[in-house]
């Protein structure tokens, strides 16, 4: 229980005090009416004793009396029969009591922690102990006990009557009349010898004062000195002392006894009052069901204390609002009675309240105290005279002489019942009596014997009202006690309580009982004992009491040991749903929100809900629309698991009390809780939308909102722009670069404002959730703005000027769009649990600082069902449509750079929602025609691309960037030969430039010189030949552009970057670009293999094949496409040759065929010579161009080194050449981190690099086909061509690129080891000459004339490098072994047999030596052993070279 200002002692004490009666005379009245008072109310705040009074017990002992107080009365008699239940104007002065009572601000909370909860409640509940107090004194009379019974009377007559004994004798026989004519029932009487007071009240300000003592002396003559007392008052003049203020101690008196003695009401306000208490209010009940079964439905769900009303609707909230007003109006203002408060007392001195206090002192200590003393004494001679008799023998005697109880019961009616009453002169009723003075004197021990006494008596009798009396009255005596061993007797109380309630059927003493016994337990520490007694009084006949009980249980779990914290808010809410149902709303309300700190944010959805709904409901009829909107907001705001149906309760509940909070007139926009709106996924795009395809015209994809945000993209896409920049700017990229974010989102970064441009559109698109499993319908959706300007030349409008649409759109109004267009989206439908997105746009005007805030709209609820066809239902919608906003508030992504950081969160800006507007800036559309989607690997395909300026700024610096820059060519004007078009390529639509040529195919090549330069940029990036360089506005041009088909087969992704900047500089923006992608699919056609050997045929003599003739290039083809898209075959028509230091010389056709056709799966070889180019094309002038050779296998010859042919070769060139720089530098990179000593590893990279030269080719070829496809029963041909680089001799090279093989996991090693050693490579090493035999192929000898066969040999030495060579000739033959031997089997080298000579870089020298045979034969020449090494190499050995073929010789003989 909560706690209380009084301790259990003076609660109790205070409860059961002695009481007097008052009867006064007219004029007596008259007197002290002057002081807006009657005598009890002018006695009334002095009727505490400030000083102890003594009294004996009947063992002579004295008791001290200890801070005594009395009740004074006027006597008002009832003729009705006593009542177990109060009375209608009691329920009502307990409910004003309750209802006046409120907590106040700034009063004693206190905060509790219970584990994770946090709770902040009140300490103290006045309006509980002010409601126990009244009850308490508000108790109807009993004739079981005598506690509430008067034992006095006060007869008060004015000094003024005539002859005052004479009304004091008139007010005496009224007294005695009133007790004992038994006409009235009520006020009941403790004693039949009630004790007069006579009281002689003189007024100071009008009557006689020597008179007075004169009839007081007389007084004291008559009626004793202890039975008469003079009471002066009205001693004040209002002349001496009107500024004076007088204290005023009747007000807290007077308030609490408003309607106390108000027994005879109207019955119109009996019935009101009832129904305020045990009705439950209109808007809980469902008006609208006329069936009886929807009625029995309303009931049931309505019996239960947490159900949600499912009919919640705003004619509810209607019916709440006006029975608000008639509570308000029928309740009593607690002020109301007291108009005149400051006038109390007013004739009145402290002198005169002095007399007063002295007045019932005297009254209590000479008077009072002394009747009760004897009372008690009489009482206990009857008591003791009693002991001396057995039980038996004196029940019979109280039979025999009438002194025993008089049954007044039915026949039927049980034994057990309560309705068995005893004569006021019942002995077991003396014992009581006794037992009751006692209590009210203090003597608390005689007092329990005599309770307990007299419990065993009413016990055996079945008196079981009087029982429950005495067990009540006996424990709470026991636990008065002083210094007692007796425990509290907590089975009496339970024992009491029981026999109240189910057998008296008394709730009034049950109650009062309960109330008792719940204060003893809790000064004792047994809080769920008193909680456990609490919540068994709750019953549904009085729902303030079950409230007030209730709340007291709850208080009881929170305070315990180990606080039970869900218990507590449990109890709350019944406590809450009672005290509504009373029409306590404040109170009703306070316990929701003290409960509701126990369930926020803990799982408990739908007690969530039901205790938000509640508050809201409390608030709005409280008017408190505020907190209502606050509670309807927040069962709105999270997930709610309630039904459907009643989430649109909710639903309409919120609009309508939203709807009155804001009122027509308000000037500021609300915040709305629905729907939901995801901040953080807000997307802003700045510019316009792509336009769709027009006709064959297919548009640049660009950037959309409708594309997912990809992190590697936008990184490929920013290396593209940075490349871009950089050819721009002479290839440095500026300091203040920012690459361009057209769509902004959570994963960009928006650190920095974006920069948009005036006259072009900003898009938001903000992501909407309904969490209702309720439709919602938004309506005039559009965006919050502010808008600051910069500063213009124009004198109207300042600089800075801000400017915003939120006015307007709290008015309803439509604002001005001369700064700002603000589109607005007239209807949005959002489905049950449906998560939206919406695409707001503004238009900015003009150049500055926007700020997008928020977004503004309607907010009603979605028709459903049948209600929305009816014209009410319709209404309904009508009225229930809110106006309000929403804010976006994006919160940056978390800092972590600094130590700062780390340890706190903090979150950096966010400013996609705060764009700069720019002055105009150029916009190009990109379209392109005849666009494929598939092609063949290395297919040719001419398509168009056309550049439209669609702003009204015109545009130059157009360029363009790819990441296949080998994909397609805009084309070089200054390398394509002006030259004619042959018929079949013009029919064909060839996308070469071909020749009509007549002579034999592969007979004659075709040279020509080609610089790189003119085709391709040292950046990869392409400038776009727009004419003039310049796109003017509303101008639009078309190029061709040549595609090239992927020489692996797949789906390809291709972006294209087009870059663009305006004429004017100095912008904030520099430049814009436009993104394309494009996927291309691409299959198979034909792999090309190609290796080169040198031939063994000596070297002619011209000047053209010294050092390098016969060497052979061999090229195989094969088709291994799959028939797809209908190709049947393929055709090579020409191969070319591109390098700066070789070429094909000549087409080696053994078969003479003049054409090669390959079907599916077939494989061709075509065998080349190549020869190195001429001197003169090599000088230093022109290290840097390319010569060209083109050998056609048919009718026409394709310029190979015009576009778009020369243009992928380069193209192509380019891509492998920044591969191999790529894998060289990794190389590189991975050799520099091993460690080992410099010189070896100097010494072994220029070995490499000389063997290597002498190997190198440098051999790139074009192998151009066609390709015949039906398609639709139509013959098409298809061109393409494969690039295929021989780079060393005797290593074979391929069109298609090896496929990548995943690397084996190598383990993580901990050591680094050091790297081997370097070899170097002997295969580079063995081909450092080449060598060649020259002798004749026959040589006719007579070996019958001589014997021995001499034949000269020419060998000629080729060094292949471009260093010195020492090189060592040995002619003699070695063994199986290895061994050399002198004389051979077959011939013999007669002369020198070791040469040891220097060739010099490119050299060539003979070297004529002899064989000899002894017969006739064929024999192998080629036996010398070559070994050579680098002349700067001394301390190598020689390395074994390479040899030709068998040199076979014929000898005959003659």
């Amino acid at each position: 229980m909560a706690q209380c200002v009084q301790s259990i002692q003076e609660f109790v004490q205070d409860s059961f005090v002695p009481m007097v009666a008052v009867l006064c005379s007219e004029e007596a009245l008259r007197v002290t009416r002057k002081n807006n008072l009657n005598f009890a109310e002018l006695l009334r705040p002095f009727c505490r004793l400030t000083s102890e009074g003594h009294i004996r017990d009947p063992n002579n002992q004295v008791q001290v009396v200890k801070n005594l107080r009395i009740c004074v009365n006027n006597v008002v008699t009832s003729p009705s029969s006593a009542s177990t239940s109060l009375s209608p104007a009691q329920r009502r002065l307990l409910n004003e009591v309750v209802l006046s009572c409120q907590p106040q601000e700034g009063a004693v909370t206190s905060v509790t922690t219970a584990g994770n909860y946090e709770l902040n409640f009140s300490v103290t509940t006045p309006w509980f102990e002010a409601y126990r107090e009244n009850f308490l004194q508000s108790m109807p009379a009993s004739d079981h006990e005598f506690l509430n019974h008067y034992l006095a009377c006060l007869l008060v007559v004015s000094s003024t009557e005539e002859v005052p004994v004479e009304q004091f004798l008139r007010l005496s026989q009224e007294q005695h009349r009133i007790q004992h004519s038994g006409e009235y029932t009520s006020p009941k009487w403790f004693i039949p010898n009630t004790l007069k007071y006579y009281v002689l009240l003189h007024d100071m300000s009008e009557g006689n004062e020597q008179r007075a003592e004169t009839v007081y002396e007389d007084m004291k003559q008559r009626y004793g000195s202890q039975g008469c007392y003079l009471l002066k008052m009205n001693s004040r003049t209002f002349s001496a002392g009107q500024d004076e203020q007088m204290p005023d101690p009747w007000c807290q008196y007077l308030h609490k006894n408003i309607l106390r003695n108000q027994d005879t009401l109207d019955e119109s306000l009996t019935a009101d009052s009832v129904a305020v208490e045990n009705s439950i209010c209109g808007a809980d009940v469902n008006s609208t069901s006329s069936t009886g079964k929807a009625d029995e439905v309303s009931s049931n769900l309505q019996s239960h204390p947490l159900q949600l009303d499912s009919s919640s609707s705003s004619g509810n909230l209607h019916a709440l609002a006006a029975i608000n007003t008639d509570l308000k109006k029928g309740m009593r203002d607690p002020d109301s009675s007291n108009q005149a408060a400051g006038s109390h007392g007013a004739c009145l001195t402290l002198n005169d309240h002095d007399r007063i206090r002295q007045f019932i002192q005297e009254f209590t200590f000479r008077g009072l105290l002394p009747h009760i003393e004897k009372n008690i004494r009489q009482l206990n001679d009857q008591l003791v005279s009693r002991k001396g008799l057995s039980r038996s023998l004196f029940t019979a005697t109280k039979k025999w002489f009438g002194g025993g109880k008089a049954p007044e019961k039915s026949i039927s009616e049980p034994k057990s019942t309560c309705g068995l009453l005893y004569p006021p002169e019942a002995p077991e009723l003396q014992i009581r009596k006794m037992a009751d003075l006692c209590f009210l004197v203090q003597h608390y021990e005689l007092a329990y014997s005599c309770y307990h006494t007299a419990k065993k008596d009413f016990v055996s009798d079945q008196a079981m009202l009087y029982a429950a009396g005495a067990l009540e009255m006996a424990a709470v005596s026991a636990f008065l006690q002083g210094g007692a061993p007796r425990p509290y007797p907590a089975h009496y109380m339970d024992t009491a309580i029981q026999t109240y309630r189910d057998v008296c059927k008394n709730m009034v003493l049950a109650e009062r009982c309960a109330l008792f016994s719940a204060e003893i337990l809790k000064s004792q520490g047994k809080y769920s004992e008193a909680a456990t007694l609490l919540i068994k009084m709750t019953s549904e006949d009085s729902d303030l009491r079950s409230a007030l009980l209730l709340e007291q249980a709850a208080h009881c779990f929170i305070n315990m040991r180990n606080p039970m914290v869900r218990k507590f808010a449990f109890h709350m809410i019944l406590a809450g749903h009672r005290f509504s149902k009373a029409g306590q709303r404040r109170h009703a309300l306070r316990c929701y929100c003290q409960a509701m700190q126990v369930y926020r944010e803990r799982g408990w959805s739908l007690a969530e809900d039901h205790i938000n709904f509640t508050i809201g409901r409390q608030s709005f009829t409280l008017g408190q629309p505020e907190n209502a909107v606050a509670a309807f907001r927040q069962i709105l705001v999270s997930d709610s698991r309630q039904t459907a149906t009643q989430q649109g309760a909710f639903l309409r509940e919120y609009l309508y009390v939203h709807k009155n909070v804001m009122g027509p007139n308000e000037i500021s926009l609300a915040q709305l809780p629905l729907p939901c709106i995801h901040a953080s996924a807000t997307r802003v795009y700045f510019g316009h939308e792509r336009r769709l395809a027009e006709g064959e015209k297919q548009a640049a994809t660009h950037v959309s909102l409708d594309q997912e945000f990809d992190q590697d993209l936008s990184a490929m896409w920013c290396s593209l722009e940075e490349q871009l920049v950089a050819s721009a700017n002479r290839g440095v990229i500026p300091v203040s670069f920012q690459p361009t974010q057209c769509c902004l989102n959570s994963q960009t970064d928006n650190l920095r404002h974006p920069l948009a441009v005036v006259e072009e559109p900003v898009i938001v698109e903000v992501t909407f959730r309904n969490p209702l499993k309720v439709s919602l319908a938004l309506s005039s959706l559009s965006l919050l703005w502010w808008f600051t300007t910069d500063s213009t030349p124009s004198k109207e409008k300042a600089a800075g000027e801000t400017f915003t649409n939120e006015e307007t759109c709290a008015v309803g109004k439509s604002h001005k769009d001369d700064v700002v267009t603000t589109e607005v989206i007239q209807d949005f439908h959002m489905g049950p649990e449906e998560t939206k997105t919406a695409r707001l746009r503004l238009l900015p005007h003009r150049t500055g600082q926007l700020n997008i805030v928020g977004v503004v709209y309607n907010l009603s609820a979605a028709p459903t069902g049948k209600s929305a066809e009816t014209e009410a239902g319709q209404q309904d919608l009508d009225v229930l449509v809110v106006w309000g906003k929403q804010d976006l508030k994006i919160r940056g992504p978390r800092l972590n750079l600094t130590k700062e950081d780390k340890m706190v969160v903090r979150h950096g800006p966010d400013r996609r929602l705060e764009p700069i507007i720019t002055p105009p800036m150029p916009l190009m559309e990109v379209f392109f025609l005849q666009f494929p989607t598939a092609l063949l690997c290395g297919e040719i395909r001419k398509a168009y691309v056309e550049f439209c300026n669609v702003s009204g700024v015109p545009l130059c610096g157009l360029r363009v960037a790819s990441t296949h820059p080998d994909f397609f060519t805009f084309g070089s004007q200054a390398t394509t030969p002006l030259t004619p078009v042959s018929p079949s390529s013009a029919e064909n639509c060839s996308a070469y430039k071909t020749l009509a040529v007549s002579l034999q195919p592969g007979s004659e090549s075709t040279e020509m010189l080609v610089s790189a330069k003119d085709f391709s940029q040292p950046s990869g990036v392409m400038e776009i030949p727009i004419e003039g360089g310049t796109l003017q506005p509303g101008e639009s041009t078309q190029l061709p552009l040549w595609l090239r088909g992927p020489d692996q087969e797949g789906v390809h992704e291709i972006n294209f970057l087009f870059y663009y900047e305006s004429t004017e500089k100095g912008l904030k923006i520099s430049h814009r670009v436009l993104r394309h992608t494009v996927f291309i699919c691409a299959s198979r056609s034909l792999s090309v293999q190609a290796s080169a050997c040198r031939s063994s045929v000596p070297p002619h003599h011209s000047v053209e094949d010294k050092g390098c003739g016969g060497t052979l290039v061999f090229i195989d083809v094969e088709n291994i496409n799959t028939s797809e898209g209908g190709v049947r075959e393929f055709h090579i028509v020409q191969v070319s040759s591109s390098s700066r230091h070789w070429r094909l010389h000549k087409y080696i056709n053994p078969n003479k065929e003049k054409d090669c056709k390959l079907s599916s799966r077939e494989r061709a070889k075509l065998c080349f010579r190549a020869t190195r180019c001429k001197p003169h094309q090599t000088t230093s002038d022109d290290l840097e161009k390319y010569t060209f050779v083109d050998l056609n296998l048919g009718n026409e010859r394709i310029i190979s080194s015009s576009t778009p042919c020369g243009d992928f070769f380069f193209r192509c060139c380019r891509t492998s050449e920044f591969k191999q720089v790529d894998l060289v530098s990794s190389m590189t990179g991975s050799v520099t981190k091993s460690q080992g000593p410099l010189s070896v590893e100097r010494r072994d990279s220029d070995i490499s690099d000389i063997a290597k030269k002498c190997n190198e080719m440098d051999l790139n070829m074009i192998i151009i086909w066609k390709a015949y496809v039906v398609e639709d029963n139509k013959q098409l041909i298809l061109e393409g061509q494969l690039h295929v680089a021989l780079q060393t001799m005797g290593k074979p090279a391929s069109s298609l690129t090896p496929k990548e093989e995943a690397q084996e996991m190598v383990l993580l090693k901990f050591k680094s080891e050091l790297p081997p050693p370097v070899s170097p490579p002997s295969a580079e090493l063995s081909q450092l000459i080449k060598t060649n035999l020259h002798y004749p192929e026959t040589y006719t000898h007579p070996f019958v004339q001589d014997s021995l066969c001499l034949v000269p040999v020419t060998l000629i030495l080729s060094n292949c490098s471009l260093a010195q060579v020492d090189v060592v000739i040995d002619l003699r033959h070695r063994n199986t072994n290895g061994e050399s031997v002198e004389v051979h089997g077959s011939f013999s080298w007669v002369g020198q047999t070791q040469y040891r000579l220097q060739l010099k870089a490119q050299e060539v020298l003979g070297l004529t030596l002899r064989a000899c045979f002894l017969r006739p034969g064929v024999y192998n020449l080629n036996t010398p052993r070559v070994l050579a090494k680098l002349t700067d190499q001394s301390g190598m050995s020689e390395t074994s070279q390479q040899t030709a073929g068998p040199a076979l010789i014929i000898i005959n003989n003659v």
